[in-house]
């Protein structure tokens, strides 16, 4: 693979004032120098994304949605080398990262069709004194600020709906998976986004230039996937010039087995919830609760196709559970569940740190009492904590004991009792009797501290849309 490693601001690859090193955290080896900006180079991509930013808006919705349905089908056509490149950066196996690609990709074509039917409304007022029209508008210059742990599918699902809008944007990808979204960079370049429309910079002081840039007026929004603290800074940041903010945050996804489900069916879609991604993902189950009429059926099939894993380099044939995206990340890992067995909790399966250069953690089972600390926290890893319940209400008062609201899940073989249960979750988002939800054509998105706003669905581009009220005499 060609891979490219500048920045990209004002439609031209621009040497960074630094580097930074990209490794593969499969093997410890050096993949990658990508550029890193100063803060001249950063202001240069706020000012190309605001000079562009009429003309781009003013472009006619057929146009960008030409160029976003260019891009999906590039994206498509060089699936396997981006899957590889994910892979390479971020450790998760090839089979994950290609069912990546075809996700982010699908995030270019639904917007793509999205550009062309904003919707607006004109009407007569209850008065009878005047027309009401409503009509939408892109809200102007976005800076969009992506994870690791998707580093192909977040980018797209924010520059999809921010140029179907008419916005210009500004890619501040993570330190760990730049690559990545470097090569989406490139897609959109080759597609025919105008010089300026699509920025990408790396900052050499994150913190400082995230800041400078939101506290600058030409900047009018912010889309940030992470965790939930830095949300919160980006919130207090946001707030000196009112910046419209739209923010994924953080997950803690209960997993909730009631008394009547097709055991067979929750494992298989445990096994989903769970290891897409390696765990690695803010919609992964991340607590078990599972009725104790069923929870040791339960526990026992589960363990057993945890167990059943290949864990492996994700480039590797047949590999099914691949490295965390750095031995950073995999010692956290490892610290949940060691504090937890320490508070109680039994180890089912795995729990052990493997030795070697990889950042590998095994796929692991722990039962575990309800106040144990392992519950608290969005592990990000292979690690599945199994809690027991009496009956339902119990099962929603502990789904729902938590300061997060992404998702959760429910298994159960009576739909009535599966939607008085979903409904009474607290969750933006809920999968019953499937291990997976996400699609690019349903909103995305959670409540309390999981986060603001929508992405995906008819939802997610008016997050870069203003409503414009106008009142016509007659």
């Amino acid at each position: 693979m060609q891979l490219k490693t500048d920045l990209f601001i004002n439609g031209q690859w621009v040497k960074g004032a630094g580097s930074l090193p990209v490794m593969n955290p499969s093997t410890g080896e050096l993949i990658a120098e990508i550029s890193t900006a100063d803060q001249a180079q950063c202001d240069a991509a706020l000012t190309a994304a605001h000079d562009a930013f009429p003309a781009w808006a003013k472009t006619p919705s057929r146009v960008r949605s030409e160029i976003l349905r260019k891009a999906f089908e590039i994206m498509t056509a060089e699936s396997d080398q981006i899957a590889r490149l994910i892979s390479m950066e971020n450790g998760k196996t090839f089979t994950d990262a290609k069912g990546e690609v075809s996700y982010a990709a699908e995030f270019f074509r639904w917007f793509a069709e999205e550009a062309v039917r904003t919707p607006g409304d004109f009407r007569h007022s209850p008065s009878g004194d005047k027309r009401i029209l409503v009509t939408h508008q892109p809200i102007g210059v976005s800076l969009l600020i992506t994870p690791w742990n998707f580093p192909a599918a977040m980018a797209t699902r924010k520059i999809g709906p921010a140029l179907a809008a008419g916005c210009t944007v500004i890619l501040k990808a993570a330190s760990e998976t730049p690559l990545t979204a470097i090569w989406i960079v490139d897609i959109m370049h080759r597609a025919g986004v105008p010089a300026g429309v699509v920025n990408f910079i790396m900052p050499e002081k994150t913190g400082a230039m995230i800041s400078r840039m939101m506290h600058d007026p030409r900047l009018r929004n912010v889309s940030f996937t992470g965790s939930t603290e830095v949300g919160r800074i980006l919130i207090k940041e946001s707030a000196d010039l009112v910046l419209r903010t739209s923010l994924e945050l953080g997950g803690n996804a209960p997993f909730v087995v009631l008394d009547d489900a097709d055991i067979d069916e929750a494992v298989k879609g445990a096994m989903v919830a769970k290891m897409r991604n390696g765990g690695a993902a803010c919609t992964a189950a991340n607590r078990f609760y599972v009725a104790k009429s069923v929870a040791d059926e339960f526990t026992q099939k589960f363990t057993q196709a945890m167990d059943d894993l290949k864990m492996a380099d994700g480039l590797e044939t047949g590999a099914q559970l691949g490295a965390s995206v750095s031995r950073k990340e995999r010692d956290k890992i490892a610290e949940l569940v060691d504090s937890s067995v320490a508070a109680g909790a039994q180890v089912r399966l795995g729990g052990v740190t493997p030795a070697g250069d990889g950042a590998f953690y095994p796929a692991t089972v722990l039962t575990v009492q309800k106040d144990n600390p392992i519950l608290q926290y969005e592990v990000f890893g292979p690690v599945a904590p199994i809690v027991t319940f009496d009956n339902d209400a119990e099962a929603i008062a502990l789904a729902n004991s938590t300061e997060y609201g992404l998702i959760a899940y429910v298994y159960s073989s009576d739909l009535k009792r599966a939607i008085r249960t979903a409904e009474a979750l607290e969750a933006g988002m809920i999968a019953i009797n499937r291990g997976v939800v996400s699609d690019p054509a349903a909103p995305f998105g959670g409540v309390k501290q999981s986060g603001l706003g929508r992405e995906g669905g008819f939802a997610g581009i008016h997050e870069f849309l203003e409503t414009k009220y106008i009142g016509v005499e007659i």
